[in-house]
């Protein structure tokens, strides 16, 4: 990055400069916090895999009393599991006399900006019109929306290895383990005994260009998506430690207030699928 802060002092007009300098700064403060994430999250695995805090400052060439600051500095590991800069959300824009939103997925897009925020991460909040076009070749992508929605997603999840999503012989949807044959519709459609609770799919795909990966949110129905949101809340950490940044899948279940649909618990269906191991 030196090169880059050469290059911009090199610059003779100061109009250039200036907005130059500006991208520049942005550019480094996020590199910096990236940083310190990352150092966090070195410093946590070297304790945990039996380094004593003098061999982590002889690493380090700092003191132990310098490490221990350190480890409690920055941003938690976690958050690598949304981006580095910059998340973008997109929902779905339901077709009627006016193009709408679902109040679910409203809800599920501003509960994950919230977590980007707390995981000192800015996020914006984007739309998938109602022709279902997608661009999922985008940095720090989150994408809620089922196979119905859009053919873009529906494409990303069908080269899914471990999970599809599936239309059952009686009409409803739901996710399937491709190995194990295990199904999973939504209780809210058991025809015997519907219960307010959904399940959703969650996992993390390759992008068209191969030059990344986005995060999928789908529930069969748009409360499960939401549920997902929540358990993302709830329970990121262990999520990250499990699956890290690399491609899998996994079935979350949730449990909703009947009247208002919101979320009162979630919990994981499956378990974390992992792509590699397909």
């Amino acid at each position: 990055m030196i090169e880059e802060v050469r290059r911009v002092s090199a610059m003779q007009d100061h109009t250039l400069r200036v907005k130059a300098a500006v991208d520049l700064m942005t550019e480094l403060q996020a590199a910096v916090v990236e940083t310190s994430r990352m150092r966090k999250e070195s410093i946590a695995w070297l304790r945990k895999n039996g380094h004593s805090m003098a061999d982590v400052a002889k690493l380090m060439g700092v003191s132990r009393a310098r490490v221990a600051q350190l480890r409690d500095a920055g941003p938690p590991p976690e958050r690598a599991f949304l981006g580095t800069r910059l998340v973008q959300v997109v929902v779905p824009l339901r077709p009627g006399e006016r193009e709408y939103v679902a109040v679910e997925d409203s809800s599920t897009g501003q509960r994950l900006l919230a977590l980007a925020q707390s995981l000192q991460l800015d996020g914006e909040l984007g739309y998938i019109p109602t022709t279902g076009e997608l661009d999922l070749n985008r940095d720090d992508l989150v994408v809620v929306c089922g196979p119905k929605t859009s053919p873009e997603a529906a494409a990303a999840l069908a080269q899914d290895p471990r999970l599809s999503f599936e239309t059952l012989p009686d009409g409803r949807w739901a996710l399937v383990e491709r190995e194990s044959g295990k199904v999973y519709p939504s209780p809210s459609d058991d025809p015997q005994d519907p219960t307010p609770a959904d399940v959703a799919y969650l996992g993390r795909l390759p992008r068209p260009d191969g030059q990344g990966t986005f995060i999928l949110i789908a529930g069969v129905h748009a409360v499960g998506s939401l549920g997902v949101a929540h358990f993302l809340t709830e329970s990121l950490a262990s999520l990250y430690e499990e699956a890290g940044t690399e491609p899998f899948s996994m079935v979350v279940t949730c449990d909703y207030a009947p009247g208002d649909k919101s979320v009162t618990a979630s919990r994981p269906a499956s378990a974390v699928l992992h792509h590699e191991a397909a």
